[in-house]
């Protein structure tokens, strides 16, 4: 005798989802579908009517209303202390990304923020950022460390990353972003700190199981190219997959230099060159735009959207959030923002949150619906994918599922 199926935990009928195959973007609607889940992971897909005769714990009827995977937000520089609203009003009466970083402005300022608060406080100032997110549908995020730059102060930003993940019931994988900018107890020696992030700092850390990932900023006014191979030379001993901020103000070929050492993805990426592109091809290197910098900075170069098109090139998209740069605290602001800024299709965009933001963090089980991937999904209320680009701002979120369980704001 057969033994019977085992019930599903709970299954979602009458949704409207795009193509399984890939998730959400480009393919034939199925306008009466439905998703069972089990143990945390999506166990069946299809059509209402072809959903296997097994019991469910729980059965959502969701009145065709559009279900997707839980949305990725692959760049993010939440946890910091205070903000740095004083810049947005410098900015406006003339002054520019760089002038305000070489007068001691910038990241500076907020690591001295950040250094002096504990990791209670920075926690509280992080949560609710974090929880915006969750409410506009993100059920993985990533949180870099880079507003310490000293052992203690990226060992609390990265264990509050930890913190949030825990909190929230949602997945964080955390970045060591030691080379974001030189602290003030090594000004004037920029290979001295870049000696100690990666024979002291970078080792400490990873040994404590805080770093998922390795990070920097290759530009004229972050570290130089030869500087980062060195942080990045030392990352693959440790077996972290590297990332970088690249190409962001100028071309310094860190694109080409990550997909040189396998990385994740290069980001921002304004002034990516051919070369950089043709690179990031052959290693399968994530393209990781961050359209909210360029809207705050009111920047004019675009990244090289049709290149990276043409070549084949993975694009994401993230909010970037950060104090300074891009204050965004909604993916889906990113995402729309990513299509009226730099011309990506809603479906580019609609990916770009989704199945590459899940490749550009090196996570395979996550980011389309398909039986084995992790029941991290979101139930809108809305009818279509393009809405939710289209939409700048509201409440879209009618229920968020991460590994299989419903996670709300606790206010809800």
């Amino acid at each position: 005798m057969n033994a019977a199926p085992l019930p599903f935990d709970w299954v979602i009928r009458h949704a409207r989802i795009m193509a399984p195959t890939s998730g959400m973007a480009g393919d034939t609607p199925i306008e009466d579908a439905a998703v069972a889940c089990r143990d945390g992971t999506i166990a069946w897909v299809g059509a209402t009517r072809d959903l296997p005769d097994v019991p469910a714990r729980q059965n959502v009827n969701a009145h065709g209303r559009l279900l997707t995977p839980g949305l990725i937000d692959c760049h993010t520089h939440l946890v910091f202390a205070d903000d740095r609203a004083d810049e947005f009003r410098m900015r406006l009466e003339g002054a520019d990304y760089a002038d305000i970083a070489r007068a001691g402005g910038g990241i500076l300022s907020t690591v001295h923020a950040t250094r002096a608060a504990d990791e209670d406080a920075l926690l509280s100032q992080a949560l609710p950022r974090a929880r915006d997110l969750l409410d506009d549908g993100v059920t993985t995020l990533e949180i870099k460390s880079g507003y310490g730059l000293d052992l203690p102060g990226e060992r609390r930003m990265l264990r509050v990353a930890r913190r949030i993940g825990e909190h929230l019931g949602i997945t964080v994988r955390t970045s060591f972003l030691g080379l974001h900018a030189l602290p003030p107890q090594f000004a004037g020696d920029a290979d001295g700190y870049v000696r100690h992030v990666c024979e002291d700092m970078l080792p400490t850390l990873a040994g404590e199981g805080l770093v998922d990932a390795v990070d920097a900023f290759c530009d004229t006014i972050g570290f130089s190219r030869e500087q980062v191979q060195l942080l990045f030379a030392k990352a693959r001993t440790l077996g972290l997959p590297v990332k970088l901020h690249a190409e962001q103000l100028s071309d310094q070929d860190g694109a080409a230099l990550t997909a040189q050492y396998g990385g994740l993805s290069a980001d921002h990426l304004e002034y990516l060159s051919e070369r950089g592109v043709r690179a990031m091809a052959s290693a399968g290197t994530v393209a990781v735009l961050l359209p909210g910098a360029f809207y705050a900075l009111r920047e004019t170069r675009r990244p090289p959207i049709d290149a990276l098109r043409r070549h084949g090139v993975p694009m994401a998209v993230a909010t970037d959030l950060n104090p300074g740069s891009a204050p965004v605290r909604s993916l889906r602001l990113a995402a729309n923002m990513a299509c009226t800024l730099f011309r990506l299709t809603p479906d580019e965009a609609l990916r770009g949150i989704t199945a590459h933001a899940a490749r550009a963090l090196g996570l395979a089980d996550r980011g389309t619906l398909v039986p084995g991937q992790r029941a991290d999904l979101v139930l809108w209320k809305v009818r279509t994918p393009a809405e939710l680009v289209y939409w700048i701002g509201g409440d879209l979120v009618q229920q968020v599922y991460a590994g299989g369980r419903p996670v709300t704001h606790p206010a809800n």
